[in-house]
């Protein structure tokens, strides 16, 4: 009689629980007819947000990884894996070892079969350096005031650990029609010849040619999907050798004549540094990956004071998850916070990592629950909801926030004097560590934090991006790059994009931007066809919610994505607890942020963040006493 009483109590409090859910959704969708989200009272867009992270998971998660494959080798299981993360990324699905490991495909936020690249005349209408030149260039900059050039460092950072899509090389032994896309130089563009070339990105070669072929292509990443820290400890045990000390757990670095820690010069890339993954490697790259390999080294060191019997390989793994968990907390509650400033937004996030009940609560008692809501993601039962854990193509899209990238930089010492004004062309690539030796890493890292960013808009495209030099000596035009890859990769264009994410669709120019020039020069762009604007060029101009640093539409693809980076990998859910990170490492992750991270190991900057709500905001100027200003 009691179990049924039981019973019957729990199922009555879960109709009540679905009826009063049911009922807040239709009333936010009713309150949503006047008022977007983001202008509805607190409570109701915190709400808004949770709704729309359920409807995503449900219907924009599709799998590529089931499309027919090529015969492959199985990933090798070493028994530290149980409590390890792998160098490539395998085993951390210990039910699908290979699942978001190295040179595995990158999966959809919409169904395949909307998801088939441009062809022919599409692919290049409107002409992407014609809209590059017309909608992109920047003739003035536009800060993001808000934030710090830190801030745009980070999210390169990042993005270099999330994915790194494989591409033909220059010396490729295939045709040119196979290596490269062309698209024609208009007249009057500031292009050296006729005809661009674009490297195109390297088909998928573990799809079995014989089988599949009514889905759209794949493509495989470079990089591990999981965020493990691979920018900084590479992608495979081959990357991964020559960055170990092999002592100590440690990674090495060597002392300067500034007296600061630097990582080691790259052999084949001079005036790189030696790192994880050092494309595209500016000042700005430079100083995270080092401040983050003198933080692994740090881990180490308490780690071998607490367990003195440990070896090289078992303080170097720990100290690597410990790492990798202070960077992604670092990135849900300080840098999405600090570029996202809606009020929602700063409890969402840090929901997504405390839960609900608070960062006070769950530090002082730990987890009272394994909702995800009440407790945070980290700790809670991993969850794929339904597609095996990659990340997307449609992820990959929304972060292309070049127009962050200032043209020009003032580089400061820490009196507050200023050394030099330079261009971005003069501190990327090669120059990198010449500039670096130069100025110091203090130096640096204090004029990227007191600087700000570009605005993330329409007529902000870095000037210096748009005939700029790759390390490996190709000229590209990266503007026209950005455009060319979502219609290359089948990233359908911005009305299908914001229709399959259940948003509505723009009717005319004015729909989109309420900026009566940018209204006009996209018409006539795209000859009066609102259906054809790119994806990009519509998440530059949309008008943003309050406090945004990027577009909503934008956004929808990060609140499914970012928590699914945490949700999927187990050493944020089920596995993050002492057993994997040790006690030691729980509390350094607990204990720490950005702030704390910089003062450690540049306590000299320290009077620059005292008493600053976020890292990434515009840091204090340091005056000749040394007190912040």
């Amino acid at each position: 009689m009691l179990d049924w009483i039981k019973r019957l109590i729990k199922a009555t409090i879960s109709a009540l629980v679905f009826i009063i859910v049911r009922l807040v959704k239709g009333l936010i969708t009713l309150m949503q007819r006047f008022a977007p989200w983001h202008k509805l009272p607190m409570p109701f867009s915190l709400l808004s947000l949770l709704f729309f992270r359920d409807d995503l998971r449900k219907h924009n998660l599709h799998d590529t990884a089931n499309l027919p494959n090529k015969p492959g080798q199985n990933p090798t299981w070493r028994p530290e894996y149980r409590y390890a993360r792998s160098p490539d990324g395998a085993f951390n699905d210990l039910s699908d070892p290979a699942m978001g490991a190295k040179e595995t495909r990158f999966g959809r936020n919409f169904p395949l079969d909307r998801c088939w690249p441009d062809q022919g005349e599409a692919l290049l209408t409107p002409n992407p350096i014609r809209i590059a030149d017309e909608v992109l260039e920047r003739h003035q900059f536009r800060p993001a005031a808000t934030l710090n050039v830190l801030a745009a460092a980070w999210i390169q950072f990042q993005n270099h650990e999330w994915f790194n899509h494989k591409q033909y090389q220059p010396d490729a032994a295939a045709p040119d029609a196979e290596k490269y896309l062309r698209i024609d130089v208009p007249e009057g563009a500031d292009w050296p010849t006729d005809t661009m070339r674009i490297l195109r990105t390297l088909p998928d070669h573990t799809r079995d040619p014989d089988a599949g072929q009514d889905a759209p292509p794949t493509y495989l990443s470079e990089e591990t999907h999981w965020w493990d820290g691979s920018q900084i400890y590479g992608s495979s045990p081959e990357t991964e050798y020559p960055l170990r000390a092999r002592q100590g757990g440690k990674l090495i670095v060597q002392p300067d004549a500034h007296g600061d820690l630097r990582l080691q010069d790259d052999p084949e890339q001079p005036g790189v540094d030696l790192t994880g993954f050092s494309d595209n490697y500016w000042i700005g790259l430079s100083l995270l990956h080092t401040l983050f390999t003198q933080e692994h080294n740090a881990i180490c060191d308490q780690l071998a004071a607490a367990y003195p019997t440990w070896d090289d390989q078992r303080l170097f793994v720990t100290a690597k998850l410990i790492n990798g968990a202070l960077m992604a907390k670092i990135h849900t509650v300080e840098w999405t916070p600090g570029i996202l400033a809606h009020p929602a937004l700063q409890v969402g996030m840090d929901a997504n990592w405390w839960g609900l009940v608070g960062q006070r609560l769950t530090d002082l008692l730990g987890r009272i629950s394994d909702s995800e809501a009440i407790s945070g993601i980290p700790g809670s039962p991993v969850d794929h909801h339904g597609a095996p854990y990659y990340l997307t193509e449609e992820f990959v899209s929304v972060y292309r926030l070049h127009p962050l990238i200032p043209d020009d930089y003032d580089l400061y010492d820490l009196h507050g004097d200023k050394r030099e004004t330079v261009r971005f062309t003069d501190i990327q690539g090669r120059s990198t560590r010449a500039v670096v030796d130069k100025h110091g890493m203090a130096n640096l890292m204090y004029s990227l934090g007191i600087a700000n960013p570009g605005a993330i808009t329409l007529d902000n495209f870095p000037k210096t991006l748009r005939r700029f030099t790759r390390q490996n000596g190709v000229e590209i035009d990266l503007a026209a790059v950005d455009i060319m890859r979502d219609r290359e990769r089948g990233v359908p264009r911005y009305n299908d994009f914001r229709e399959m994410l259940r948003m509505p669709r723009c009717r005319s120019f004015k729909d989109i931007t309420s900026n009566p020039s940018w209204q006009q020069r996209l018409a006539k762009l795209y000859q009066d066809d609102v259906d054809r604007v790119d994806l990009m060029i519509g998440m530059y101009a949309e008008d943003l919610p309050a406090g945004f640093g990027f577009s909503d539409t934008a956004f929808r693809i990060f609140i499914l994505m970012a928590s699914r980076r945490l949700k999927s990998d187990r050493f944020f859910t089920t596995d993050f607890n002492q057993a994997a990170y040790t006690q030691v490492g729980m509390d350094w992750i607990k204990d720490n942020g950005f702030a704390s991270v910089v003062r450690r190991h540049f306590p000299q900057l320290g009077p620059c963040l005292q008493n600053l709500a976020n890292p990434f905001a515009p840091w204090h100027k340091m005056p000749d006493d040394g007190h912040p200003r």
